[in-house]
């Protein structure tokens, strides 16, 4: 692993073949169908500048990731182009897309066990990379599984949180942002992602787009709002992502629904990732 390119490629078939071979990549241990499809994997390094300008455009309480990495080992010396951020997107699988097609006002079972126990799961991922890295002498940390990641609230855009997975992995090359502040991937926006930062040397993948809303058909050229007309609470509008109306459904029906049809604790609703042009692919 001497080469940079080598190193990537480790790391992103030790991803695959995780998320794919593993039993823990499930839905529920009686239904016997996995979390999610295969994965994408992509790459930055800690010197790119969009971080430092998600810190100035989010709030100061954004943690770069020089800072995380920092705060983790502070006993290690470093410069920012050290560090390696590792992303990974995780799709929703046939099965549940299926299934939440055809739901307009309430999640599927499906849906909510993907956000349950699929997120179990994508922590043990972020796990998996972090003891794959420390095997080989390297330093890393998950930042959702951080004391240092944490909930606020940016004036600018309302709730926050000290680092976002999405954020990371559009540095990392592998999506940007559609108007309802979801990330479309090359496999879609229906999906969930990861990362870890680790003290180490890889090659940061070029990104393809040159604005952060590329993909979007809303942004490219007013075509589409069908996540819109998906979103039950009618959240979204021209003016984007209204987070406060999202999650006062959410707190307020969706959980209350889940609970008395699933059993299942949770607020989970995502049916604007799903029967839309971008839910399995850039489009």
């Amino acid at each position: 692993m001497n080469k940079k390119r080598d190193i990537n490629k480790w790391i992103t078939k030790s991803i695959i073949d995780f998320v794919n071979e593993s039993k823990e990549n499930t839905l529920d241990k009686n239904l016997n169908e996995k979390a999610w499809g295969s994965p994408l994997v992509g790459f930055s390094r800690g010197d790119d500048k969009l971080y430092s300008f998600l810190k100035k455009d989010i709030g100061d309480f954004y943690l770069t990731p020089y800072e995380m990495f920092s705060k983790t080992y502070p006993d290690i010396k470093f410069k920012s182009s050290e560090l390696a951020i590792i992303c990974w997107i995780l799709p929703q699988t046939k099965e549940t897309k299926s299934e939440q097609y055809n739901k307009k006002y309430f999640p599927s079972k499906r849906a909510v066990l993907s956000r349950v126990n699929g997120d179990k799961f994508n922590k043990k991922i972020g796990k998996f990379v972090i003891e794959l890295l420390n095997k080989e002498g390297f330093s890393a940390l998950s930042p959702i599984l951080s004391p240092l990641w944490d909930n606020k609230k940016s004036k600018k855009y309302g709730y926050a949180s000290t680092w976002s997975e999405r954020h990371a992995a559009y540095v990392s090359g592998l999506g940007t942002f559609g108007l309802s502040d979801g990330l479309i991937t090359a496999v879609g926006k229906a999906m969930r992602c990861g990362s870890v930062i680790a003290k180490l040397d890889i090659k940061p993948i070029d990104k393809s787009y040159k604005k952060y809303n590329e993909y979007c058909l809303y942004f490219k050229n007013r075509s589409c709002m069908k996540c819109a007309e998906r979103c039950p609470a009618k959240a979204i509008t021209e003016k984007g992502h209204d987070k406060i109306k999202c999650r006062e459904y959410q707190r307020q029906t969706t959980s209350k629904y889940i609970k008395n049809e699933y059993n299942i604790d949770s607020s989970y609703c995502g049916l604007c990732q799903f029967k839309v042009p971008c839910e399995s692919k850039i489009p």
